[in-house]
């Protein structure tokens, strides 16, 4: 974060982003928005816009070189942005800049900006609008082959802006991700504010990113922040750990489902507890992530399972198993299930998907089973965000969640660091017993709770899971690339793996 004086903000209203912005816009300048194509910078003008519209009642102009006035009504109209009708109602006006800068009209180096300045001086003063959009730079100033010249009209255009007491977007391009500011490399001096918006495409994943370069005299979050693009929410920032602090932390318990893992939880878990329970293949993590949910259900409380290693009708099967019937769980409406495999959506899309679940059904107990399938979608920086920025929700509303994870191996898995983000972390394991593969459950955190220690016994039966005595002595933990050894209800029950 930049220091420096408090200076007024004008909220974007864009999802997310007054969070990094620290309250929006600096009001009265114009701020620079750069990317590649594709990142998203005209939709961060036109959002711009249309949320002033919306949500403040504050007109807007849009200045469009590269785009005709009709695509961007109809591209809006994918996020439910109603520009005609605000046009009809003298809220958002277009001065449509395309003809002035066309091959016919223009003389390559003996373009003057200021008709083009006069036009966007009426549109301002007509609707009295408090915003606008010029998108984008790049469409004028690629006709200009001397920087100086560049750099001597923007100034020019920027103190039309100034004087027309409006906040402006100006987008320009550039042409990698991880290099100059913009293209031309003079943009971003000019400005005083600087944003760039990126789409990286990185070992096969995509990933979006935002970042408050500069705010000059203001303060804002620094670094690269995720985003995404959805037809309902437009476009949705996702602040890691933003969200103000509590100001207490529950003091109820809830139980896991598990009489056994309670007592070793010193009589279960908080009811605000982010917990993540890892555990190779056939541990016992879908099953202790079912018994989660049975014991919602059983207090009555809605609980919310997003399933990604298997199907729900699998989902079901294994939960009749273990005597557990997650059709009548749905059908008493305290149970939602959404089984899905991680290659149908993006990490980011599932987060908002995810937030609307939590506003809409009001659960007591969030279940993400497992964050391990969410990896094969995702970056390990994009799988940690999605958790710390799920997190701060289900805290803020006391959810009780359980992230189940295969854990943290070799290489860039993000688990580890996973782990010091949660309250309580559990280890499921497979142990070298004298005839026969056992398992193991330890406890290995609970923050602000005492909790037993001893690493103990587990087996797995029809009945569920049953935690046993400590294992005395030294024993040796196989490597977490074990898997289970038959099942003995398998042959009989047709369980699937348990997860």
């Amino acid at each position: 974060m930049t220091g420096g004086a408090a200076i007024q903000r004008m909220p974007t209203g864009i999802s997310g982003f007054d969070d990094v912005a620290v309250g929006g816009l600096p009001v009265g300048r114009s701020t620079l928005v750069s990317g590649t194509t594709g990142s998203g910078k005209t939709l961060f003008a036109v959002e711009f816009l249309a949320r002033g519209v919306m949500r403040y009642d504050e007109p807007g102009v849009f200045v469009a070189f590269d785009e005709t006035p009709d695509d961007i009504r109809r591209n809006a109209a994918f996020l439910g942005f109603d520009i005609a009708r605000w046009e009809a109602d003298g809220k958002w006006m277009f001065v449509d800049a395309a003809a002035d800068i066309s091959e016919e009209s223009l003389t390559v180096g003996t373009f003057d900006l200021g008709a083009l300045m006069a036009r966007i001086d009426r549109a301002v003063r007509q609707i009295g609008a408090r915003r606008l959009c010029l998108d984008s730079l790049g469409a004028v100033f690629v006709r200009f082959r001397d920087r100086e010249l560049i750099r001597h009209e923007l100034l020019r255009l920027i103190h039309v802006l100034g004087s027309l007491d409006v906040t402006s977007v100006l987008t320009t391009e550039r042409d990698e991700e991880y290099g100059n500011v913009s293209r031309h490399g003079v943009e971003e001096f000019v400005l005083d504010n600087v944003v760039i918006v990126r789409n990286i495409l990185l070992n096969e994943r995509r990933r979006r990113t935002i970042e408050v370069v500069k705010f000059r005299g203001g303060t804002h979050r620094t670094g690269e922040w995720l985003f995404t693009i959805d037809q309902t929410d437009g476009m949705v920032i996702i602040p890691l750990a933003l969200l103000a602090p509590r100001e207490r932390a529950s003091q109820e318990r809830v139980c896991t489902g598990n009489s056994q893992l309670d007592a070793m939880l010193d009589g279960g878990v908080f009811r605000d507890a982010v917990i993540l329970l890892t555990g190779p293949l056939g541990a016992g993590k879908t099953l202790s992530a079912l018994q989660f949910a049975d014991a919602a259900f059983r207090a009555g409380e809605r609980c919310l399972f997003h399933a990604f290693d298997e199907t729900r009708d699998q989902l079901s099967r294994s939960a009749a198993g273990w005597g557990l019937d997650l059709d009548a769980m749905e059908a008493s409406g305290l149970l939602r299930v959404t089984a899905a495999y991680p290659e149908v959506a993006s990490v980011e899309d599932r987060f908002l998907q995810i937030r609307r679940e939590i506003r809409d059904f009001a659960p007591a107990r969030l279940v993400i089973d497992s964050l391990s399938a969410l990896e094969r979608r995702s970056s390990p920086r994009t799988l940690l965000d999605f958790v710390i920025a799920l997190g701060g929700i289900v805290r803020q509303d006391e959810i009780t969640t359980l992230f189940t994870a295969a854990p943290a191996g070799v290489g860039t898995s993000p688990i580890t660091e996973i782990a010091n983000l949660t309250d309580v972390t559990i280890l499921l394991q497979y142990v070298d017993g004298t005839a026969a593969v056992q398992r193991a459950i330890a406890v290995l955190q609970t923050r602000g709770s005492g909790h037993d220690h001893a690493i103990r016994q587990v087996s797995i039966d029809s009945a569920g899971m049953h935690i046993g005595d400590p294992y005395p002595g030294v024993f040796r933990i196989l490597p977490e690339t074990a898997t289970m050894p038959a099942h003995p209800h398998r042959g009989t029950t047709g369980l699937g793996p348990d997860g």
